[in-house]
């Protein structure tokens, strides 16, 4: 029997000479003096918010996980056979359920495949690890702590590869966020190399905005918990029980904008760096967005960085999408 994964985390003195808390007090005083006010959404993953988002998976509300789950338990061998033997590398791997699938499709026969999960949660990867190396004895894992753009530079390093980005989490990027993202993947993948894309679609709004304002209240702690985490690591000192979690859909940008709502004046100290932020009684602060998408469209945008749209599934609401992309010979 094989050892437990060796947790692989980013060497810090090679990626970046900041503490981590100065690092995440500027980006904070970045996002807070800008307009609209903005916080980094990567910082909602705290290990707290990881549970929650796992939380939040299983709401009634939140179809998202289920429907692509559901795509992907159709779909895997399929993708498997258009794919041919590759490294799997996953960026925001989370709990990595959902890969279970794609895993289960590729040792079929007992075949061997290197996975190599990425996440900023040292908690979730570990439990992922443990999960799936009892699961699949054949896989190789190398799970890694870290950020997408590391996650794109391992897929490099792997080729021939497949990048696997899921949950839509795509829609997490905005504009210019997406297009620096689909900058790096074009420039970095080999000729070849795969790309496995899960987009959530445009649908109606009533069933966008439930998915994101649950009954039992997990989405709007998910929301807090971001300010809780400014308290615990920055010294924020921000009255948490007077921000409310607002989510709205935004027709203008075809996007979910998750904000929270100050129903008092506070100063939002950031210790690392010495700064401090006021914000108003009335103001709002946005705190994540989930843009929504049109499959042909999507397509047709990654036809520009060089990605090839293979093969397309989705379910029978056309409520979610799956793209099999391939990156282009030059």
């Amino acid at each position: 029997m094989r050892g437990p994964a060796t947790l692989r985390v980013r060497n810090e003195a090679v990626s970046t000479q900041v503490d981590p808390r100065v690092e995440f007090a500027r980006a904070v005083h970045r996002g807070l003096t800008d307009g609209p006010r903005r916080l980094p959404f990567r910082y909602l993953y705290d290990e707290r918010g990881s549970e929650l988002f796992e939380q939040i998976c299983e709401t009634p509300e939140y179809y998202v996980t289920r429907t692509e789950a559901a795509i992907l338990g159709r779909s895997a061998s399929k993708i498997r056979a258009a794919t041919g033997p590759v490294a799997i590398v996953e960026l925001g791997a989370g709990s990595a359920v959902k890969t279970d699938r794609i895993l289960a499709a590729y040792t079929e026969g007992g075949q061997h495949v290197r996975y190599v999960p990425v996440d900023v949660s040292p908690s979730a990867l570990a439990g992922a690890a443990t999960r799936i190396g009892e699961r699949f004895p054949s896989v190789e894992l190398s799970p890694h702590v870290g950020t997408y753009e590391e996650a794109i530079l391992m897929a490099a390093m792997s080729s021939p590869s497949m990048c696997v980005f899921l949950g839509s989490s795509i829609g997490n990027l905005d504009g210019a966020e997406a297009h620096a993202f689909w900058e790096m993947v074009s420039k970095s993948l080999a000729p070849g190399d795969f790309f496995l894309l899960g987009v959530d679609l445009v649908k109606d709004r009533a069933a966008l905005e439930a998915a994101y304002n649950d009954a039992a209240g997990v989405t709007a702690e998910f929301t807090r918990n971001i300010f809780v985490r400014m308290n615990r690591e920055l010294g924020a000192g921000l009255d948490v029980d007077r921000i409310e979690h607002v989510a709205r859909w935004s027709e203008t940008h075809r996007r979910i904008e998750i904000w929270g709502a100050f129903h008092s004046t506070q100063r939002a100290s950031l210790a690392p760096i010495g700064q401090s932020v006021e914000i108003r009684a009335g103001e709002q602060v946005l705190v994540e967005i989930s843009r929504k998408f049109v499959l042909e469209d999507v397509s047709a945008h990654l036809e520009g960085y060089g990605l090839q749209t293979v093969e397309v599934f989705t379910d029978e609401g056309r409520a979610f999408g799956l793209l099999l992309l391939r990156r282009r010979g030059e």
